[in-house]
């Protein structure tokens, strides 16, 4: 069978039927209403990193690209990533802080999609969270030059051990001035339930802007 016949054939037959489960009331905060799936997927024990999280950015040629990266902080009414400045969806930030996030759990058949703007933290909240992080993470943050081309693995190699060899393990590793935090803050978040028929529930709350009351509505599949 040709790859051809595979994407035609195969793939359209690649289907689920969803569960009854629906979206009730989720109640006036979406926050709240977030980290109540989110503890959910949490405690799912099919779902790898529940929070794990598209990120969408736009970069000056208008051009849409996404990558996963980790919820770290729900809170100062936002959710917080971590990254290196330097990388390209830094870059993209910085020119346009308009972007996506999408929690994907497929395995309970819910999705939460959330758009806003994303600004940095303070340094002392960067600080502060990289010194929780394990050592080898602290190291890959100086060892990589994220987004930059690069020649080999080796060379990559090389850069850890040589930042390891500086901040031996149990040393104290300073924050990278390249590396910290955005938070994102939401001016939608809509909550999805996949169910029977394809008759999905969306339930999603919007404001015009972030000092202004959140208006729910629901919406056709």
């Amino acid at each position: 069978m040709s790859n051809e016949e595979f994407n035609r054939d195969q793939i359209r037959q690649m289907r689920l039927s969803y569960g009854q489960e629906g979206i009730g009331d989720l109640g006036s905060d979406p926050f709240a209403a977030f980290g109540n799936w989110l503890r959910q997927a949490h405690e799912n024990p099919i779902i790898v990193e529940a929070n794990a999280m598209v990120l969408s950015t736009v970069d000056s040629d208008s051009a849409v690209t996404t990558r996963t990266v980790l919820l770290k902080d729900i809170s100062q009414g936002g959710f917080t990533f971590f990254t290196n400045y330097s990388s390209r969806k830094a870059h993209s930030i910085e020119i346009n802080s308009q972007v996506s996030l999408l929690f994907p759990w497929y395995a309970m058949e819910r999705q939460v999609a959330i758009s806003g703007a994303a600004v940095k933290v303070s340094a002392q909240e960067s600080e502060e969270y990289f010194a929780t992080r394990p050592w080898s993470s602290q190291i890959g943050a100086w060892a990589s030059h994220q987004s930059a081309a690069l020649a080999s693995r080796q060379e990559l190699e090389l850069r850890f051990n040589g930042a390891a060899q500086k901040w031996p393990e149990g040393s104290i590793v300073p924050c990278p001035p390249h590396w910290g935090g955005y938070r994102v803050t939401p001016l939608s978040i809509e909550f999805w339930q996949g169910r029977h028929s394809r008759m999905h529930d969306r339930l999603r709350y919007e404001r015009a802007n972030t000092g202004a009351d959140w208006m729910i509505g629901r919406y056709y599949p």
